[in-house]
């Protein structure tokens, strides 16, 4: 291992670029699984469906892969609350919502995957758009538009959410159902309705993180895999409910990730979230902003 200032800095530049694209996949999972408590292990397979629709959009009508899946966010979040509603009818009307429900978003990630792999065969895709290849550099840092873009929508993305949950009347319900969902019912809000609300915005979010998986590099239908344990160890390592503690953890994992990875290769990569996550949980084990 050479250590370099350069290097050094270029990574952590890149692995900042690289949280915004976590924090863009790992919102979504703060809503399930911080908020409604809903184990959606599918969640990456959904980030996959994305991607693979910003790539159908980009080669058959030339249309940019973050404004098609800006615009395929509205039938997402009406397919996020119908899963929703099936979920809540087959499993958790009837309290089997832990180990049957966890078959079921397991069950779920295999239809996506195999649906893509039957439309879309094996073979990496990826889309064009004016600002892939081009770079700014400042000095000796290099910042590459394919990773600033994911990190300006990904943190527009989270602070939207955030505003919407703080500053309207189903977002406060949702942080509501959140912490205290017979509470919520003592005041006349319906419970399952709002989490099928925030059920549809959780998948909203994964397709829109899938423009900006397939904007930073190539994909193929069983890329999802890789996800499932980053976008989890985020949740937690952020604090579970808190989406601010969402963006700090997604920043520090993209970081750690691209140091790694610069100086101890590719390989060590992927052992890095859960690290962090055992001394995170160890050490607070609320997580960075759980209360």
């Amino acid at each position: 291992m050479i250590f370099s200032l350069d290097l050094f800095c270029n990574a952590v530049v890149a692995g900042i670029l690289l949280g915004g694209f976590y924090c863009a996949v790992a919102v979504g999972i703060t809503i399930a699984f911080g908020m409604l408590d809903i184990v959606n292990i599918a969640h990456p397979a959904f980030v996959m469906a994305g991607g693979f629709i910003a790539y159908f959009c980009n080669t058959k009508f030339g249309v940019d892969p973050v404004l098609a899946c800006a615009i395929a966010t509205v039938p997402a979040y009406i397919v996020g609350r119908l899963v929703y509603r099936f979920y809540y009818h087959a499993f958790e009307k009837r309290g089997e919502e832990s180990l049957q429900g966890l078959a079921f978003f397991f069950g779920l990630l295999f239809i996506i995957e195999v649906g893509l792999l039957l439309t879309f065969g094996v073979d990496y895709r990826f889309v064009e758009a004016a600002y892939i290849g081009p770079t700014i550099d400042v000095g000796f840092i290099s910042i590459p538009w394919r990773l600033l873009v994911p990190l300006l929508v990904g943190l527009a993305v989270t602070g939207g959410i955030i505003a919407f949950l703080s500053r309207t009347f189903i977002g406060k319900a949702i942080l509501a159902v959140s912490q205290d969902p017979l509470a919520l019912r003592l005041v006349g809000g319906n419970p399952v309705k709002v989490k099928e609300i925030a059920f549809g915005l959780s998948i909203a979010t994964a397709i829109l993180s899938g423009a900006l998986l397939i904007v930073i590099q190539p994909i193929e239908p069983s890329m999802g895999r890789d996800f499932i344990g980053r976008v989890f160890a985020i949740a937690v390592l952020g604090g579970m409910t808190s989406l601010p503690g969402t963006i700090m953890a997604s920043m520090i994992l993209g970081v750690a990730e691209s140091l790694t990875t610069t100086f101890f290769g590719p390989s060590w990569s992927p052992a890095v979230a859960f690290g962090l996550l055992l001394v995170t949980l160890a050490a607070k084990p609320a997580g960075i902003m759980g209360r």
